[in-house]
C-alpha cells in the first residue's frame, strides 16, 4: 500500500533536532526524509520530489543561503529555514534567494507547522492554475484580470502604485516578501534601499483594507524584513 502522507524533506546537520523533527511532522500526517548534508539534500531534493523543505542554513558543506540559490535554480517547493541565526540580514539573505519562510531557533513546534501548511497551500495554489486570476480573503476580493478590488462588494479605489503593491503581495500569500523584494517589484530596481515607500503605501493599504488598520488581520509586518499577505475566511 503506497502513502499518500505529503513528504517534508529535513536538512539539518544536528541528529537531535532532526530526530525531533521527525518525529513531530510524522505525528501531524507528513512523511519525513532526512538529509545531513547540502550536497544531500540537493540529491534528495531531486530524486524524492518532496512537497517542502524544512532547512538549516549553518550546514558543513554548503552554506544554507547558497543551497536555497541551488534548488531556486530548478524548483518552485516551499522552503522553510529553521535556523539559530537571528540577525535581520541573515533573514533577509535567505528569503531574497528564494525561501518561503523562516522560522528561528528555538523554536515552536506549532509555529513551524503553521508556517510549513501556509507554505504548502500557496504552493498547491500555483500549481493548480496556470495563474491564478482573483484571490478571496474574507470580504476582500482581487480580480485581476478587471484590476478591481473589493470589500463586502464595494469596489475599493487604489491608486495604481497601490494596485501593484497588492498584487505582489496576493500572488505570494503566505510567502514573506523582503522590503528589497517588493521596492523592485512595484517600483523598480533604483528604488532598493527606500523603505518608507513601503511603510507609506502599506499604511494606505490597511486603511482602505483592514477593518482594524492598526490590528491588521491580512497585511502583515514582519518587523525589520518585509511583509506578508495572509488568506482567511470569515
Amino acid at each position: 500500500m503506497t502513502s499518500e502522507r505529503p513528504v517534508v524533506l529535513v536538512i539539518e546537520d544536528e541528529p537531535q533536532i532532526r530526530k525531533f523533527l521527525h518525529a513531530s511532522l510524522e505525528a501531524q500526517g507528513f512523511s519525513v526524509e532526512e538529509a545531513e548534508s547540502g550536497e544531500q539534500g540537493l540529491t534528495m531534493a531531486a530524486n524524492r520530489r518532496p512537497e517542502a523543505i524544512v532547512l538549516d542554513l549553518g550546514l558543513p558543506d554548503i552554506d544554507g543561503v547558497d543551497l536555497i540559490r541551488r534548488l531556486r535554480e530548478w524548483s518552485g517547493l516551499p522552503i522553510i529555514v529553521l535556523s539559530a541565526r537571528t540577525q535581520e540580514g541573515d533573514k533577509i539573505r535567505a528569503l531574497d534567494a528564494g525561501a518561503d519562510d523562516y522560522v528561528v531557533k528555538p523554536f515552536g513546534v506549532g509555529e513551524l507547522l503553521a508556517r510549513l501548511r501556509v507554505a504548502m497551500r500557496h504552493a498547491a495554489t500555483v500549481a493548480g492554475t496556470d495563474a491564478a486570476t482573483s484571490f478571496v480573503s474574507g470580504d476582500l476580493k482581487i480580480d485581476l484580470v478587471a484590476r478591481r478590488v473589493t470589500v463586502s462588494g464595494k469596489e475599493v479605489h487604489l491608486t495604481p502604485t497601490e494596485y501593484r503593491l497588492l498584487a505582489e503581495l496576493a500572488k505570494h500569500a503566505g510567502k514573506v516578501l523582503t522590503q528589497r523584494h517588493l521596492l523592485k517589484e512595484v517600483w523598480g530596481p533604483g528604488y532598493a534601499d527606500r523603505p518608507h515607500y513601503l511603510r507609506i503605501y502599506m499604511a494606505n493599504l490597511r486603511a482602505k483594507l483592514e477593518a482594524d488598520p492598526a490590528q491588521p488581520r491580512r497585511l502583515l509586518t514582519e518587523t525589520g524584513v518585509g511583509y506578508r499577505f495572509i488568506f482567511y475566511s470569515n
